[in-house]
């Protein structure tokens, strides 16, 4: 089977090529490396073109032989869609809308899309089903309705196989700190590790539905295996709830390590609580099973170890 991924040479593309190429198959990746790094591919044998999904001209070479496409290229980040609302909605929405095109096209007929657990917003029911309404509290979560709808949309207009997942909080190695739009994890295992304040927006009691990349890449590459599509958004997580002074409990125990733990005031835009409701996953993909938080945080640790 020969894959496209966009984004591709980031946190989560990265580990899906990895796997692809790991079960015998081909991959073409398209990455501007805005947030993506090329020494995340290092020794994979993959197609990379270095473009923005908004050139049309380059997808359209990168369609060529496709089988199926994993969509991730996104600018993420909530704080960064606040401060730079235009960029995001041209990355996600825009770019999205190109993909699907170039797809058209090309004649590519089965495509993934990574959405996000922010679209639910203000809709404060646990866990969260994709019946449940939707509100958007950032410019990041518009965009990404954008992101799963397009293809939802493909699917009653075109005919193509489309298949959204709405991700929840994704950790696991080449997920980097030290920039100003770092997830949780990684940026509390860099502090730990260099002996850093540990920062909490917020309480702490902010919660949410930890999944790990490996278990996550694992369902993308079933999902294009058995050209899985489906008509409405599917949460890709398992129902967990765990809130941030709990993770930093657990972070410590797994590093051996004490933290210094510091608050700080809110972040505007973020969700309080995210927890999937997982129904219409275990029916689509009954046979994966899901890495515990506590593997993910040690495969994570070793990962931030061996680059240190």
């Amino acid at each position: 089977m020969h894959l496209l991924i966009t984004g591709g040479a980031g946190f989560i593309g990265s580990n899906v090529a990895e796997m692809a190429l790991a079960s015998g198959h081909q991959v073409t990746i398209v990455d501007d490396l805005s947030t993506g790094y090329a020494e995340n591919l290092v020794d994979m044998d993959v197609d990379f073109l270095q473009s923005s999904i908004l050139e049309l001209e380059t997808l359209a070479k990168a369609m060529r032989g496709v089988d199926s496409v994993i969509h991730l290229a996104a600018l993420g980040s909530v704080p960064r869609s606040i401060k730079n609302p235009v960029a995001t909605h041209a990355a996600n929405a825009t770019g999205t809308l190109t993909v699907l095109e170039a797809a058209r096209a090309a004649g590519v007929n089965h495509l993934l899309a990574a959405s996000s657990s922010s679209v639910y917003g203000l809709n404060p029911a646990l866990p969260k089903h994709e019946r449940e309404w939707v509100r958007a509290m950032s410019p990041y979560a518009v965009t990404k309705m954008a992101t799963e709808q397009y293809p939802l949309a493909y699917q009653q207009s075109y005919g193509m196989e489309t298949l959204s997942f709405r991700f929840f909080n994704v950790f696991g190695p080449r997920q980097r700190a030290g920039h100003a739009y770092a997830a949780v994890i990684p940026t509390f295992i860099d502090s730990l590790l260099k002996g850093e304040p540990l920062w909490i927006n917020g309480d702490g009691f902010n919660s949410r539905d930890f999944t790990y990349v490996g278990t996550v890449c694992r369902v993308l590459l079933d999902a294009c295996e058995r050209r899985i599509s489906h008509p409405e958004p599917v949460n890709l997580a398992f129902g967990t709830n765990t809130n941030l002074l709990q993770l930093v409990t657990e972070i410590e125990r797994t590093s051996g390590l004490a933290a210094d733990v510091r608050h700080r005031d809110p972040r505007p835009g973020d969700v309080p609580h995210s927890q999937a409701d997982n129904q219409s996953l275990r029916s689509l993909f009954p046979g994966v099973m899901p890495v515990t938080l506590e593997q993910g945080l040690q495969e994570t640790l070793n990962w931030f170890k061996e680059i240190q």
